[in-house]
């Protein structure tokens, strides 16, 4: 069970990756020429617009959840199939640069500590605040990557489907919450999730690494 302080520290956590991947979605889409996202009010990091109760709360407890579907009509896009994907993608990239942004900025910070001769623990505490902000974003990053109905990367996967394989897919789309509930009780998302997670935060630390010499 969390204590206060872990709750004070992930609920702001929380909200940011899922506002942040929610708004990517409705960026694209608008981007794209698709005016329902800005006529529901999903252009915004206001929490209040993209939050669903139960989905919020499995962010802050476990590390991976859901918001409230962002609106879209791909009757506006040129590519239906193409638009619906590159939608679809932009949640989770938002998080991946969430959290090599995260990590990057503490790396500054702490770099810029020691030639202030910040306490350890400051430096610490950074860290351990902006690795838990990585993992959030990864953690919901890699669930939504999941090719199963209605996750993002079910529509990235029908990029590629022939349209009649994709369409099918769609049918049980209100199906799919109980595969989903089954895996995660089953613990096969835990272990999903967690192998993704720790190869992404691997490549985002090598990279930051090799960006140090020119900081």
């Amino acid at each position: 069970m969390l204590g206060l302080t872990e709750i004070l520290i992930n609920v702001p956590i929380a909200l940011i990756a899922i506002c942040g991947h929610e708004l990517a979605h409705a960026w694209v889409s608008s981007k794209l020429g698709d005016p329902t996202p800005r006529y529901e009010g999903r252009l915004t990091l206001n929490p209040l617009a993209h939050l669903d109760p139960i989905g919020t709360l499995l962010m802050i407890f476990t590390g991976f959840g859901w918001a409230k579907p962002v609106g879209v009509n791909p009757m506006y896009y040129k590519d239906r199939k193409k638009g619906m994907a590159l939608v679809a993608l932009a949640g989770p990239i938002a998080n991946f640069l969430m959290a090599f942004l995260g990590i990057l900025i503490a790396v500054i910070l702490i770099i810029l500590g020691d030639f202030l001769g910040w306490n350890v623990h400051i430096s610490m505490t950074i860290f351990g605040i902006a690795e838990l902000f990585c993992f959030r974003n990864l953690c919901l990053m890699v669930f939504n990557l999941i090719p199963i109905p209605p996750l993002d990367g079910s529509k990235i996967l029908g990029m590629i489907l022939p349209n009649r394989v994709y369409y099918n897919v769609l049918q049980y789309e209100r199906y799919a919450i109980y595969l989903i509930m089954l895996l995660s009780l089953t613990g096969t998302f835990n272990t999903i999730i967690g192998s993704g997670v720790n190869i992404v935060y691997g490549a985002i630390l090598r990279a930051v690494t090799s960006l140090l010499p020119m900081i």
